[in-house]
């Protein structure tokens, strides 16, 4: 009777330890480039394969969000400090709203900005994401440097690269 009662303690305390550790989100568990699947306005997909060779930020917002077009203000503000660096901003909000964004910043007099429809809404659960914006930063080499949820300064920004 001992020897049921010690294996039935052993079993419940595994279980209930096991249950208590986090799964890793996705992003953790594999530190490189997602698998992006970006709808663009002329109806092509932006992917893994497009992103260069250079240092990366992924931006996931929404275009109302107001932390997000501060974020947004910041990093147009020090935009030469970004020059080498591939900017992807990912957004699962309608073209209509991703259009007066692109416009609102004159997105377009910055060569290095993609801006895409997560029409899969594929990157809310890669970086489990639960705040807006969400930066995700990567070497040239498409390895996960950090991540930032919520808005980041531009010095913190430049900073994570060095």
């Amino acid at each position: 009777m001992k020897q049921w009662v010690l294996l039935l303690c052993t079993a419940f305390i595994t279980t209930m330890v096991m249950a208590q550790t986090p799964n890793e989100p996705p992003y953790k568990r594999f530190p490189s480039v997602p698998p992006l699947q970006l709808l663009m306005k002329d109806s092509s997909i932006f992917t893994k394969d497009k992103v260069k060779k250079q240092p990366l930020i992924i931006m996931y917002f929404s275009p109302s969000c107001d932390h997000c077009q501060h974020q947004m203000e910041d990093l147009i503000k020090d935009m030469s400090k970004f020059n080498g660096t591939q900017i992807v901003l990912a957004t699962y909000q309608p073209f209509e709203e991703i259009d007066e964004f692109y416009n609102k910043y004159q997105l377009s007099k910055y060569p290095n900005i993609t801006i895409g429809r997560d029409s899969k809404y594929l990157l809310p659960p890669f970086y489990n994401i639960r705040s807006l914006p969400y930066l995700a930063l990567y070497n040239k080499k498409g390895d996960l440097l950090t991540t930032f949820e919520g808005n980041v300064k531009v010095a913190k920004l430049v900073q994570a690269f060095k």
